[in-house]
């Protein structure tokens, strides 16, 4: 039988041991280490995301609850007071390292739907496919275009990353 130290919330805010960590009710989940084809993929959706004027954050600590913190890989949001959000993003974006699963990605979404934001992402960069998850909505596995409102980004620009960053 094995137990669990609980970490109190003001302890959690003060780590910074990497990968980043998440935080539920006083227990540290440490997020997957990102590969290679994760960090290109995060970066290409920043940047095709800034194109269109929206403001993409990398790894930001998202306060769900006072005793929830989730780090999406990519979360858009407007301004907003002190180091982290406290209300809802526009939009939170997950990529899939190995070792992360699909149905727990989208049950984070869930997460994130709860909370009050409104459109998710989950892209998978081995396999190269992707997840719409909207709020109210079942999760559709996209084909050309991942969309969040106004903001949309192209599969085939997004993972043509992949291929530039093979040859280089």
């Amino acid at each position: 039988m094995s137990s669990t130290t609980l970490v109190p919330v003001e302890e959690y805010l003060r780590y910074s041991e990497k990968p980043n960590c998440e935080y539920n009710d006083g227990v540290i989940y440490p997020k997957a280490m990102p590969t290679k084809f994760h960090s290109i993929i995060q970066f290409a959706v920043m940047m095709l995301l800034r194109g269109q004027g929206a403001r993409p954050f990398p790894e930001l600590t998202v306060r769900i609850s006072p005793t929830k913190y989730l780090v999406p890989d990519v979360a858009v949001a407007g301004d907003f007071p002190g180091p982290y959000p406290t209300e809802p993003v526009r939009l939170c974006c997950e990529i899939l390292s190995p070792e992360d699963r699909l149905g727990a990605m989208l049950g984070k979404c869930e997460e994130y739907h709860a909370w009050g934001v409104p459109f998710c992402w989950v892209i998978d960069p081995v396999k190269r496919t992707a997840w719409e998850y909207h709020s109210g909505a079942e999760p559709v596995r996209t084909t050309e275009t991942l969309r969040a409102g106004e903001l949309e980004v192209q599969l085939e620009e997004l993972f043509s990353e992949l291929d530039a960053a093979s040859t280089r």
